[in-house]
Parts: C-alpha cells; structure tokens; sequence
C-alpha cells in the first residue's frame, strides 16, 4: 500500500511539473511546418531517451553533488521550491506557451537530432524544477521500496512525454491551442502548491536548526 500510494504521489507530482502536453506544443512550436509524422518519431524517442538518461545521472549524482557542494538537503528545497514556484506562475500566465523562439532556436530545431536532445530534451523538457524535486524526493527515499516507486514514477512520466511528443500534431488537433493551454495552466496550479510545500517544509526545518 505504501509503495502505491509513493507511486501515486510522485507520478503526479513530477507530472506537473514536466507538463508533456504544454512541452509538446512548445516542440510544435520549435518545429518545421514540413516536419513528417517520422521525424516527430524520432524526435520523440530521442528526446525521451535524453531526459531518462539525465534522471539517471541526478538520481546517482544528486546527493553527492550537494555533499560536495555542503548544501542541506532543506536548503535545496526552499530554492528548488522557489524555482517551481516561479515556472508555475509562468504556466498560469501562459508565459511558457507563448514563448518566442529566437532564429538560432529555429535553426536549431532543422537539424532534429540535435534538437531532441538541446534543447528539446534539456532543458526544455528537463528543467531545474525537476531536477530540484529528483534531488529532493531522493533525499527523503531510505528504502528500496521508496527508491522502487520514485524510478517507476518517472518512468510513467518519460512514457508521457514520449506519447506526448509522438502524438502530438494529434493532440493540438483535438485539443486546440486553448485546449493545451487550460491544462498547463491547471499543471501550473499544481506546480505552485507543490512548490509552497517545498519552501514551506525547507524553512520550517532549517529555522528549527538555525534559531531554536
């Protein structure tokens, strides 16, 4: 029952966090008009591939890095919580829907194996914020049931954004453009009472151990 209900937990958390829908136009927005329903494949594989890779390596790496660094695991999540407080007000706004792509971000976008993987895989779709909450949620996990249902959480979320990315000429179609947007801005609701959780929790800790 723990193990489900940890599942649960992360796979929504770092869902709203990602946001595939919201990132899949974000790529539709990046891509040539011309782009075949292939090259979409191969985008989405490679892009998906990029951004299981890079859990890997913070999932192994996160926790030395902060010992290196002498950084508290709370400490990290008042900035991490701040990060994601700061992209889900964007989501809300729209502000990341709307975003206006620069000429080398387009030209870049033509030669799609680079793209998939900069920035379509990092940091567009792997950003701070998920790299903060793997940090953090790592740093709570003790047992190999938890760290079982934090790897499996993300695996779901790497299955999204690969479907997300495939299907999603398809998706704006059905959706539509307000479609996509009403959702990431609900992701962005649930982003920001995440990242209130995470400041929240990070302040009380360290005031317990700084001040009292």
């Amino acid at each position: 029952m723990e193990f489900f209900n940890l599942l649960l937990q992360h796979t929504i958390t770092m869902m709203a966090i990602v946001d595939p829908l919201g990132v899949s136009a974000i790529m539709l927005s990046l891509l040539p008009n011309n782009a075949t329903k292939e090259q979409i494949s191969k985008i989405a594989y490679k892009s998906t591939l990029t951004i299981i890779v890079a859990f890997i390596v913070v999932l192994i790496s996160g926790n030395f890095l902060l010992k290196l660094f002498g950084i508290e695991l709370d400490s990290l999540k008042v900035m991490g919580g701040i990060i994601l407080l700061l992209t889900a007000i964007k989501m809300v706004n729209g502000a990341i829907e709307n975003k206006n792509q620069t000429k080398e971000e387009r030209e870049e976008a033509a030669n799609h194996d680079e793209f998939a993987i900069i920035p379509l895989g990092i940091p567009i779709t792997f950003g701070p914020g998920i790299f903060a909450t793997i940090v953090i949620l790592k740093g709570h996990t003790h047992t190999l049931i938890e760290l079982c249902a934090l790897v499996i959480a993300y695996l779901i979320v790497a299955l999204a954004v690969y479907l997300s990315f495939k299907n999603s000429i398809y998706i704006k179609q059905y959706l539509g453009i307000t479609g996509q947007k009403i959702i990431s801005r609900l992701m962005g609701l649930i982003v920001g009472a995440i990242a209130v959780q995470f400041i929240l929790s990070g302040c009380a800790t360290l005031l317990k151990e700084y001040l009292i």
